[in-house]
């Protein structure tokens, strides 16, 4: 297992920007074991709002801090593959499915029979209904190499300082963003519920040492809203979308370079390529010597 040699800046951020609130802003009621966020609530696409409304396309994979290995296989995925029958019934998988286009959620309680103890929490309506379980009681993860992996994982959580804090493992292999990005099932995903007032956020903190060379922390958020409702479960039923032919795999060949976006923005490919060196500030002055060796070439023809 890779060890990662720290933790990124961004929780501390997000969750320091909560605390200092001004204090009469009303508050949820607070108990032993934290607050209570069963109810209904509608999803804010306000954070990376073009990664998730309408998505990012082939090649921008700015932001995430994917490896080669990731980049590689996220360069050959063709969204026509979401046409083959096997694929139209695919849900969105737990590293993913609060990243959807506005994912709203029904997160009801789950109480001990006879005391009456909130035991868990299950959230319902993503896409696909791989509805999740969050287990407040204590139970240990399942054997990492004997138990089936599910898109919804197998997530359990505790309160720490008002914060509910949910570890999910045994994930299935998915997707991190809607242009291919991919998600490995040896991926952990650390979540981080906290509420102020009606807003309800959420900082996931994934690890997966198979595609990211660092941890890649996300946020999402909620407003509440009691007249929301979420629809009953509805059966997928596959349809031949587009004619293929039989054990045809969409896909664009390995090598092939996707330059959409450093076309439209003026900058080099390298700089939409994603990766952990370009989320850092001091990546300007690599995009600065690029656009002038780019200028400089361009010159010279």
């Amino acid at each position: 297992m890779r060890q990662y040699k720290f933790v990124p800046a961004t929780i501390v951020v997000v969750l320091l920007s909560f605390s200092s609130i001004n204090s009469t802003t009303a508050q949820p009621r607070q108990s032993d074991e934290g607050f209570d966020i069963s109810g209904m609530w509608s999803a804010l696409v306000l954070e990376d709002w073009y990664d998730r409304l309408p998505g990012g396309a082939l090649g921008e994979y700015t932001g995430i801090p994917i490896n080669e290995a990731a980049r590689q296989k996220a360069e050959s995925w063709d969204a026509s593959i979401l046409s083959q029958p096997e694929r139209q019934s695919q849900p969105h998988p737990a590293q993913y499915s609060f990243r959807g286009p506005f994912p709203n959620l029904r997160i009801d309680r789950i109480l001990e029979p006879v005391t009456d103890r909130v035991i868990g929490y299950t959230t319902n309506g993503t896409y696909g209904r791989a509805d999740r379980t969050i287990w407040l009681d204590g139970r240990p993860h399942p054997s990492e190499r004997l138990s089936l992996h599910q898109w919804n994982g197998f997530s359990t959580g505790v309160w720490e300082d008002g914060v509910l804090v949910v570890t999910t493992t045994h994930m299935k292999y998915g997707v991190y963003q809607r242009n291919g990005v991919p998600a490995s099932p040896y991926a952990r995903m650390t979540e981080f519920w906290f509420r102020n007032g009606e807003h309800l956020t959420m900082v996931s903190y994934i690890e997966d040492p198979i595609y990211l060379e660092e941890p890649m922390v996300r946020s999402q958020t909620w407003i509440w809203n009691p007249p929301q409702t979420v629809g009953p479960r509805e059966a997928f039923e596959p349809v031949e979308e587009v004619a293929m032919d039989p054990g045809w795999v969409p896909h664009w060949p390995l090598g092939t370079e996707h330059s959409e976006m450093a076309d439209r923005l003026g900058i080099t490919v390298e700089a939409t390529g994603g990766g952990s060196v370009t989320l850092y500030p001091e990546y300007r002055e690599t995009l600065r010597q690029m656009r002038e060796e780019f200028d400089r070439s361009r010159a010279g023809e």
